[in-house]
C-alpha cells in the first residue's frame, strides 16, 4: 500500500483543529492530552468540551458535568467570528445528542478533515458513562470519516460483534477491518492487537485499496499499562497527519510517541494513577514541523 497523505502542510501555515473531547482535571487524557500534543505538532487547537470531569472514569471517584446544553451557543459564537477549521478531531462524548454537534461542524466546515477516535471503552467493557444509545449514536460518525481510530473494544461495538480479546490472528484482523470499512470510513487505524510475543500491533487500511493494501505496524510492548495512552495515541496521530505525514507513517509516529511516554511515566512517583507522562516527548512532534 502506498502511504496516503491526507493533509498537504504549508510550512508557514498553522492549521486549526477543533478538538471535540471532554476535559479532565486529573488523569492526563482527552483535552489535557489533545491540546499540548496537537500544539506541539504545530496545530492551533480549538477545544469543544463535551463534558467536564474531575478525573477520568477509571478512577473510583469522579464527577461529571455534561456540557451539551452550552455547545449550540458555543459554535454559534464561532460562526459569528468567522472561525475556520482545517480538521475536526472527535473523541469522548458526554451524550448521544453531541453527535449532532459534530455533524454540524462537518456541515459548516466541509473542507475540514474528519478525524474520529470513537472513544467508548477498552478491555471489552464500555466506559461507565456510556450507554447503548450513546454507542449507537457514535456509530453515526463513522460513515465518511477520513480516519477512524478504534481499539478492539470500540471496533467490536461499532460492528455489533462480541469482543474477541486482544489476540487476533491475521484472518480475524482482516475480517474485522473489512467490517469496519463496510461502515463507510475512508481510512482505518485498528489499535491494540496483542499476540503475547512481546509486541503490540496496529493496522492501517484504506477503502481505496482494501484489505490487500493493509499495513501492519509493530511496536515493542512494555511490561506495564498506563491510563490515557489511547487519547495520547489518537492526538499524536492527528498531529502527524496535520504535519503532512502519510497515514501509516503517522500511525508509526503515534505508536512510538506513546511508547516513549510510557517509559518516562514509569519514572514518575505514583505513576500507576497519574496517567501517561508525555511532556518530555513533545519535542518528537515539534520536530515534525520545526524549520
Amino acid at each position: 500500500m502506498q502511504d496516503v497523505t491526507l493533509y498537504q502542510r504549508d510550512p508557514k501555515y498553522i492549521p486549526r483543529v477543533a478538538a471535540v473531547h471532554d476535559m479532565c482535571g486529573y488523569g492526563k487524557c482527552s483535552l489535557t492530552a489533545a491540546i499540548p500534543i496537537l500544539s506541539a505538532a504545530g496545530c492551533d487547537v480549538c477545544p469543544v468540551p463535551t463534558a467536564l470531569f474531575s478525573a477520568h472514569t477509571r478512577y473510583r471517584v469522579f464527577t461529571m458535568h455534561d456540557t451539551t446544553d452550552i455547545l449550540g451557543d458555543y459554535l454559534d459564537a464561532w460562526r459569528q467570528e468567522n472561525v475556520d477549521l482545517d480538521g475536526v478531531y472527535s473523541g469522548f462524548l458526554g451524550s448521544a445528542d453531541q453527535v449532532a454537534i459534530i455533524k454540524r461542524l462537518y456541515r459548516e466546515y466541509p473542507h475540514a478533515l474528519r478525524l474520529v477516535d470513537p472513544v467508548m471503552g477498552d478491555g471489552g467493557e464500555m466506559y461507565p458513562t456510556y450507554t447503548d444509545q450513546l454507542c449507537q449514536a457514535m456509530g453515526d460518525l463513522v460513515d465518511g470519516a477520513d480516519v477512524l481510530m478504534p481499539n478492539l473494544t470500540e471496533a467490536s461495538i461499532l460492528t455489533g460483534r462480541d469482543y474477541p480479546g486482544q489476540n487476533l490472528d491475521d484472518r480475524q484482523v482482516d475480517d474485522l477491518l473489512e467490517a469496519l470499512l463496510a461502515l463507510g470510513a475512508k481510512n482505518i487505524v485498528l489499535k491494540g492487537i496483542d499476540r503475547g510475543d512481546g509486541t503490540l500491533r496496529n493496522y492501517v487500511v484504506s477503502a481505496s485499496t482494501g484489505i490487500a493494501g493493509k499495513r501492519e505496524l509493530i511496536h515493542d510492548k512494555l511490561p506495564y499499562m498506563t491510563h490515557g495512552t489511547g487519547d495520547a495515541y489518537a492526538s499524536a496521530m492527528c498531529g502527524a497527519i496535520m504535519a503532512g505525514r502519510g497515514l501509516a507513517q503517522s500511525a508509526k509516529i503515534a505508536g512510538e510517541f506513546v511508547r516513549h511516554a510510557m517509559i518516562h511515566t514509569a519514572d514518575q512517583p505514583h505513576h500507576e494513577e497519574r496517567g501517561v507522562s508525555f511532556e518530555l516527548d513533545l519535542g518528537d512532534l515539534t520536530g515534525l514541523v520545526r524549520h
